[in-house]
């Protein structure tokens, strides 16, 4: 019998930058995340949150220089679109789990589903579902679920800024609830649609979840992994944005070549800014993005800095036009 060929290296390179990726469903973000890292070459990859295997949607990859950035990201506001099958429990709040219950759906009025949606409106409390990545003495609590046990969570305070529900009717006696939502972070939507199921007193499951915005990114922004793989080299690295895409509401601040030069190196600068929490800092020529600070008292104060060699990098990948600016 002939040996099978040893399989090629993929030779790596550095790739810095924000792919934003239209997840499929079946495939966990890390899957997601490593069969893109392995179409663009990239040394370093990382993603700005979890999204469930089971859901669809906008999912940020952030490359090199950019998962630096990628845990301000974590807080960005989230919106979805689910379907909630009514009348069907399950253990895991999704169509993965198995029927826990099924109950009568009795006729859901107008004037039923908009005091339900109030209800559901701005800080509500949720308990953490079992099957959720969140971790108890390091260890994911779907692990604990996997293994039949439960164990006690503590509750938690989010916020929902926006929510439309519209009752669609089906032919069969298990009517589905269109849920679209705009929320904080932390918000975990299974949890959401069990809560409006038991409120409108026969409880339901979600049947389809899709993230449709992350922070300023939206689902048309995106593109598959199909479309990623059909590309060549250059028309995967021409979907990238730059690392500063993270950072749209940091206060902008540019540095002429001497202060960007200490500023990269760790010290403090001293100019007429007003104090922010949250600044981009770019170099001058070329203008380039050096990090992240904050301003108190007329000081800028490094917080996540490039280094040199990413920053030579970046400029390096740029058409020369923009290098030159």
């Amino acid at each position: 019998m002939t040996a099978a060929a040893p399989r090629a290296r993929v030779q790596r390179r550095p790739v810095h930058g924000v792919l934003l990726l239209d997840k499929p469903l079946g495939l966990s973000s890390n899957q997601a995340l490593q069969k893109a890292k392995w179409l663009l070459r990239a040394e370093k990859a990382g993603h700005t949150g979890t999204l469930d295997p089971l859901a669809s949607g906008v999912l940020p990859l952030c490359f090199g220089a950019a998962t630096k950035f990628s845990g301000l990201h974590l807080e960005a506001d989230k919106c979805y679109e689910a379907t909630l099958l009514l009348g069907v429990t399950t253990t895991t709040g999704d169509a993965e789990g198995e029927v826990a219950a099924e109950r009568p759906v009795p006729p859901i009025t107008p004037e039923q589903l908009e005091a339900v949606r109030q209800r559901f409106l701005g800080r509500i409390s949720q308990l953490p579902p079992m099957h959720s990545a969140l971790k108890k003495d390091g260890k994911a609590l779907y692990e604990y679920a996997r293994a039949g046990i439960e164990v006690e969570r503590a509750r938690r305070e989010v916020e929902i800024h926006e929510l439309h529900l519209r009752s669609i009717p089906d032919t069969a006696d298990r009517p589905t609830l269109d849920i679209r939502v705009r929320c904080s972070k932390g918000t975990y939507i299974r949890t959401l649609g069990e809560d409006i199921g038991a409120a409108l007193g026969c409880g339901g499951h979600l049947i389809r979840l899709r993230r449709t915005a992350t922070g300023p990114f939206q689902a048309g922004q995106c593109l598959t992994l199909e479309a990623l793989e059909a590309m060549d080299e250059a028309g995967r690295l021409a979907q990238l944005k730059p690392p500063e895409a993270l950072l749209p509401d940091h206060t902008p601040v540019t540095l002429d070549s001497d202060d960007a030069g200490r500023f990269l190196s760790g010290m403090r600068r001293r100019g007429d800014w007003a104090d922010a929490e949250r600044v981009a800092v770019f170099g001058q020529r070329p203008h380039s993005l050096l990090g992240t600070a904050h301003i108190k008292a007329g000081e800028l104060i490094p917080g996540r800095l490039l280094s040199p060699i990413e920053i030579g990098q970046i400029l390096q990948s740029l058409p020369l036009p923009a290098r030159a600016s």
